[in-house]
């Protein structure tokens, strides 16, 4: 397991579902929560590739923050299939004080663990991270 700046491992399976989602595309997208009592970062669910970004937003709790990853499929304007990978930190305006500082101390730690991220979106709210947000964030018309 490796630690994080914070205090804060981060699970093996984190780095491993990463890897499949990078690799072999086996999920559209991962949420990852921090386990307090454990002192550590987990997967806590995997979206099947067939599933959409509707689902991803659906996945995400109100009121607590996550760390998620994001498998975005797009066409170029020169009609090119094209995908990146979103990381995406979680923090809506609802959730607890304690919560948010866990989560913003131990994101950049948490981020590197991950190789292969091509785009970072910090969202408070849903607005800040639906489809349009993507779209333009990839360059997609």
């Amino acid at each position: 397991m490796a630690n994080a700046a914070s205090g804060m491992a981060v699970h093996d399976e984190c780095k491993l579902k990463f890897l499949e989602l990078k690799a072999k595309r086996t999920f559209r997208y991962i949420i990852f929560k921090i386990e307090e009592k454990q002192k550590e970062v987990i997967v806590e669910k995997v979206g099947e590739p067939t599933q959409s970004h509707d689902d991803f937003a659906a996945s995400l709790p109100s009121a607590e923050c996550r760390y998620a990853v994001f498998d975005y499929d797009f066409v170029t304007e020169e009609n090119c299939q094209k995908s990146r990978i979103f990381f995406i930190a979680w923090s809506p305006d609802t959730a607890k004080v304690r919560n948010k500082m866990i989560y913003a101390s131990s994101k950049d730690r948490f981020k590197r663990e991950l190789d292969g991220i091509q785009v970072e979106l910090q969202a408070t709210d849903p607005t800040e991270m639906d489809l349009d947000v993507f779209k333009s964030r990839v360059g997609e018309k």
